[in-house]
């Protein structure tokens, strides 16, 4: 048995509530936090400040923020955030795959392929284009937009899978169900997003 004392010593689960609130914090901080700057002296200056923000998180802090950001509800700004980047990190591990179902899902999607600003022929430098401009609009920019850029993009995605679905199914049944269940994933996700982007305009997101 151990005695109060050493059991103490033992690290457990993060108190829910604390895990909560640094969410929000580191939140606030990444997004609030750039647009609290001073004005840059130069555009060159201002750019790089902005990747000197995403290499940041790449390098020192996306294992950790993901961690804290992953349990928060869709309509948090943590919540938005890990979606973004679970969707930039998606597009640097399988480019090829995603610049295939984007292609397959635009003319089923066209007002979201707009919305998305993805420049054509669509290929796996497009995607991952697209995929670091949201997250500089995040920084820099309209986050609403930049939400509505990432929930459109996965709108079309969505689309691309479904079709993808529909000639695998020919086949093979058991990888259609599992192309239709990413599908309608990729369309709720998309849907949290742009959910997180009004909230955004109304003040609300937090």
């Amino acid at each position: 048995m151990l005695s109060p004392e050493a059991a103490e010593t033992i690290l457990g689960e993060p108190d829910p509530a604390e895990r909560n609130e640094l969410a929000h914090t580191t939140a606030l901080a990444l997004v609030h936090g750039a647009r609290a700057t001073e004005p840059a002296a130069s555009p060159e200056a201002d750019a790089a400040m902005v990747r000197r923000l995403v290499e940041l998180v790449d390098t020192e802090g996306l294992d950790l923020l993901v961690q804290l950001w992953s349990r928060s509800p869709a309509d948090t700004l943590p919540g938005a955030l890990w979606r973004l980047y679970l969707l930039r990190e998606w597009t640097r591990r399988d480019p090829r795959t995603i610049a295939d179902r984007y292609h397959l899902g635009l003319h089923q999607a066209e007002v979201a392929g707009v919305v998305a600003g993805v420049a054509g022929p669509t290929g796996p430098e497009e995607i991952q284009s697209v995929a670091d401009a949201v997250l500089h609009g995040v920084f820099r920019g309209d986050l609403a937009v930049a939400l509505d850029r990432a929930g459109a993009f996965l709108r079309v995605l969505a689309a691309g899978s479904a079709m993808d679905a529909d000639w695998v199914e020919l086949s093979d049944d058991a990888r259609a169900t599992e192309l239709t269940r990413r599908a309608g994933s990729l369309l709720e996700t998309a849907e949290d997003l742009e959910q997180a982007a009004s909230l955004w305009r109304a003040g609300k997101l937090d």
